[in-house]
């Protein structure tokens, strides 16, 4: 089964930065594409980032030039770099595998909790 643990989540100060981590347990992620998501109370979960698995990155627009993914295949886990974050990052951050490169609503495993980004102003 494909599963996720997302952690890293804190509260920052505006321009604040932090890394959230995706670990993945039961499969290798240079199997998969994996990408970030980040949903708010009463909002669908939308898409944020994602690596394929050769290493392509596809950013959605609110967060190119301030979030960085990558990935680490020794430890199994992908991270997301965010820097210089606003009041519009806060969110809860969710991970998980693309069926396909780029179609961010069908996804392979399930839903882990998230990990919490608040970010004051």
């Amino acid at each position: 089964q494909v599963r996720f643990m997302e952690s890293g989540g804190a509260l920052v100060q505006r321009g604040g930065s932090l890394t959230l981590s995706c670990a993945a347990s039961g499969f290798p992620i240079y199997d998969y594409h994996i990408a970030w998501y980040r949903q708010t109370p009463g909002t669908e979960r939308e898409p944020v980032a994602a690596i394929s698995s050769t290493g392509d990155t596809d950013y959605r627009d609110p967060v190119k030039g301030h979030f960085t993914i990558s990935a680490d295949k020794l430890k199994n886990v992908v991270y997301l770099q965010m820097n210089n974050l606003k009041p519009e990052d806060t969110a809860l951050y969710f991970c998980n595998a693309l069926d396909f490169w780029r179609v961010y609503d069908r996804v392979v495993g399930s839903w882990g909790q998230g990990t919490q980004v608040t970010v004051s102003s």
